[in-house]
C-alpha cells in the first residue's frame, strides 16, 4: 500500500489533532496537499490586508497544531477507458456517479479497507475523537463509506467538498429499513464487505449519527453536479444525522469556493476541535494560545 503524504504540526506547535484528507480521482496526494494549502480564509472587514500576509490566512497556517495526513489511491484499470489511473474505485461517468455502480463496490471496498488503516495507524498517536476526516470528491465519498463500513463512529467529524454518497441505490434500500439501527447495520454491510475494517459491532447510534459534518458544494461545478451533494445531505438526514451542515456557493467549480468556503471550512474545523484562535505571532510561536469555545 503507498505510504500516506503527510505533513507534520508546525515546528514549535504540540500536534493535538489530525486531519485525514482523500483526494480526488485522477489526482494525487501530493498535488491535492499543495493546492488544499494554497485556500485562504477571508480578511475581516476590521484588519488592515497589509498587515495580513498571505502566508498567515491559509489553511495550513490557521492550523498550526494539525498533522495532516493525504493518503493516496492505488492506480486501478478504467472499464470505460481501458488504462490505469488514480481512482478510489472505478466509476464509469462523473457526470452520473451512480452508473454501472456494482463495478465500484470491489475497488471501494478495497479502498475503505486502506483508509481503514491509515485511521487506525492515526489512533496510536492519538484517540479518533481528534481526527477529521474528510476530503474531494471521489475522496469524500471514500471517507464516507469508510465511516459507516467502521461502524464505531467517534470521528471529531467529518468535512466533504465537491462529493456524493456512493451506490445511492443501495442506501435508499438502507433507509427502508424499519429502525434506524437497522438502516446503519445496512450500510455498514454494503460498504464494509467482508474484508475491508475490523467488523466490530455497531456502535450504539449516537456516536455515529451525531459526527459533525460539513458539506459543501458549488452550483457551478461541472465534473459532479450539485444535486448529487444535496442527495448525499439528504440521505444522511434521513439516516439520523443530526448536525449536517451544508454549504452552497454560487462560483468555484469543483473545488472549495474562496473565500465564503475556506471561511466556513475554518470556522467548522475550530468548531470541532473546539478552537477558536491560535496566536501566529512570532512571540509565541513556541507556547501558542489557543482560545477555547
Amino acid at each position: 500500500m503507498p505510504l500516506p503524504h503527510i505533513v507534520n504540526s508546525a515546528a514549535g506547535y504540540a500536534h493535538t489533532h489530525t486531519i485525514i484528507l482523500l483526494h480526488g480521482r485522477d489526482s494525487d496526494a501530493e498535488e491535492f496537499a499543495l493546492e488544499f494549502f494554497e485556500c485562504e480564509e477571508s480578511i475581516p472587514d476590521n484588519v488592515d490586508a497589509t498587515n495580513s500576509p498571505v502566508d498567515r490566512r491559509t489553511i495550513q497556517a490557521l492550523f498550526p497544531t494539525v498533522r495532516w495526513v493525504f493518503p493516496p489511491a492505488e492506480p486501478l484499470r478504467s472499464e470505460r477507458f481501458g488504462v490505469e489511473i488514480s481512482q478510489w474505485f472505478d466509476m464509469w461517468a462523473a457526470e452520473d456517479p451512480q452508473a454501472r455502480s456494482q463495478t465500484q463496490l470491489p475497488g471501494l471496498q478495497a479502498s475503505v479497507g486502506r483508509l481503514c488503516r491509515v485511521v487506525e495507524e492515526e489512533e496510536t498517536l492519538l484517540p479518533r475523537s481528534r481526527i477529521v476526516l474528510g476530503g474531494i470528491s471521489q475522496g469524500f465519498a471514500t471517507a464516507l463509506a469508510t465511516l459507516f463500513a467502521d461502524g464505531r463512529g467517534g470521528f471529531a467529524g467529518l468535512c466533504g467538498f465537491s462529493s456524493w454518497i456512493p451506490l445511492a441505490d443501495g442506501t435508499a434500500s438502507a433507509i427502508s429499513q424499519e429502525s434506524p439501527r437497522d438502516q446503519l447495520v445496512a450500510m455498514q454491510r454494503m460498504y464494509g464487505g467482508s474484508n475491508t475494517c475490523r467488523q466490530e459491532e455497531l456502535s450504539p447510534l449516537p456516536q455515529l449519527t451525531r459526527i459533525p459534518i460539513l458539506l459543501e458544494h458549488c452550483t457551478d461545478d461541472g465534473v459532479i453536479a450539485v444535486d448529487n451533494g444535496i442527495r448525499m445531505r439528504e440521505t444522511l438526514l434521513g439516516l439520523g444525522f443530526r448536525d449536517v451542515e451544508w454549504r452552497e456557493y454560487d462560483t468555484g467549480g469543483h473545488w472549495i469556493n474562496e473565500p465564503r468556503g475556506v471561511d466556513d471550512l475554518v470556522r467548522f474545523l475550530r468548531r470541532v476541535m473546539k478552537t477558536t484562535t491560535i496566536d501566529l505571532s512570532p512571540t509565541t510561536a513556541e507556547t501558542p494560545t489557543i482560545s477555547r469555545s
